[in-house]
């Protein structure tokens, strides 16, 4: 038979096991020529996988997504992975382990503590930097594991909190216990505040002006808190009047669903249902459930913005806007948890369309707070106070968690003088 002049290809042959790390591929005329599969593919794969679950969140994405990040087929995953969510639960216990890796005390142990704090601080900013585009995956996402796993990425962090809380008790011993149980937290926050966004400052840069914040919430004189600190339970929410719009009513039992579940763990049928009417109701009033959480984002970024809008028409010095805007801030945030928590938990579930929106005005929020702060603090740049208000509206969120959103005075007291700290100074 004569060759046309193309070299002519038989199936690929597979031959695992010969030669460790490579595949044979049979080549017509031409004998075998190896082709080598990386030895890290592993790696290779959890990490694009990181990036993918920290940007949009572990329902969103899929095998085949991730597979062809990495060039290769989702069979070919399933090689290393057998399942989803074992390549999920791979990729925090990686995450987690990197930053007790980075705070080891073998490593940062010291005599003097104020140097073991500042190193431990320096290890653990780098290692969050390093995994700037993987690290809201354990802050966010850490709610679809199941109990077991789930306890263990918990146990991870409690470890994380107490290497930063041990040298800081010995730093400042004059400290309460409840306020080292709201500082230390506090300083992480600040540090894995740098995933939320994507400002743009060299590593060096970046590490500076964390290290110098987390030095900031540090030495912050907190208020006295109530007997009891950051374990009191949460209050009751009086029910108050009752609701008449549907569209309303519809859009509270949404953001409390979504809260207690997930946004892909509830139904229409399920928040039709807890509004007292049927999921082709529901559908008269949004067009989809997608529809109704942008709704709620909306509603959430309409507050933030109404807050800002405030503090400015009640300051006359951008010093004082910024610790009114604090204020207001913790104030708003603290009355409603739940639409905060979604806000900053289910972006990532929102179509394409509607996220790109909603990010154009949350950057639009940020950058009139981080405006503020260069006219409060000249020596800023613009983009360094993006970082610190990026690090100052996440420590709300992750600091009112601890003390439970409490409507306790002193409680909200606190968490407005960490927010100030961090971004004053």
């Amino acid at each position: 038979m004569r060759c046309s002049g193309r070299r002519q290809w038989t199936k690929a042959t597979e031959v695992e096991g010969q030669v460790p790390g490579q595949t044979r591929v049979s080549v017509s005329g031409s004998g075998s020529a190896p082709r080598t599969r990386p030895k890290n593919r592993k790696a290779q794969i959890a990490a694009a996988a990181a990036e993918a679950f920290s940007e949009r969140g572990y329902h969103a994405v899929g095998i085949d997504e991730i597979a062809a990040k990495v060039g290769i087929s989702g069979p070919a995953l399933y090689r290393h992975f057998p399942t989803k969510y074992a390549l999920f639960v791979y990729t925090v216990n990686n995450l987690t382990q990197a930053l007790l890796d980075a705070s080891d005390p073998a490593v940062h142990g010291n005599d003097d503590p104020r140097e073991q704090l500042n190193s431990t601080m320096v290890g653990v900013i780098r290692a969050t930097i390093e995994n700037r585009r993987r690290g809201g995956l354990y802050r966010w996402e850490g709610r679809y594991l199941v109990d077991e796993d789930r306890e263990q990425l918990r146990a991870g962090m409690r470890t994380l909190n107490l290497r930063i809380a041990e040298p800081l008790a010995a730093v400042r011993p004059e400290l309460d216990p409840a306020d080292v149980e709201l500082i230390a937290p506090a300083v992480l926050s600040v540090i894995a505040s740098i995933t939320g966004h994507r400002s743009a400052l060299s590593a060096k840069q970046i590490e500076s002006l964390i290290l110098t914040a987390c030095w900031s919430v540090i030495g912050v004189e907190l208020p006295v808190g109530a007997k009891g600190g950051g374990k009191k339970q949460a209050p009751e929410r009086k029910p108050g009047l009752a609701r008449t719009s549907k569209r309303e009513v519809l859009l509270q039992e949404a953001v409390l669903l979504f809260y207690q579940r997930g946004y892909h763990d509830v139904s229409i049928e399920e928040i039709g249902a807890a509004a007292g009417i049927n999921a082709s109701s529901v559908y008269r009033h949004f067009a989809s459930k997608a529809d109704l959480l942008a709704a709620a984002f909306h509603r959430a970024s309409d507050r933030l913005t109404m807050t800002l809008g405030s503090a400015l028409a009640e300051s006359e010095t951008p010093l004082a806007a910024v610790e009114t805007l604090a204020k207001m801030y913790v104030e708003v945030s603290f009355g409603r948890s739940e639409l905060l928590a979604v806000y900053f938990a289910e972006i990532g579930s929102l179509p394409d369309r509607s996220r790109t929106e909603l990010r154009n005005i949350q950057r639009l929020n940020v950058e009139e707070w981080a405006h503020l702060c260069v006219e409060a603090r000249p020596e800023l740049t613009i983009v360094q106070a993006r970082f610190l208000v990026h690090a100052a509206l996440g420590l709300v969120f992750d600091i009112g968690r601890i003390v439970h959103f409490s409507s306790e005075n002193s409680a909200q007291a606190r968490v407005e003088k960490l927010l100030t700290a961090t971004l004053l100074g």
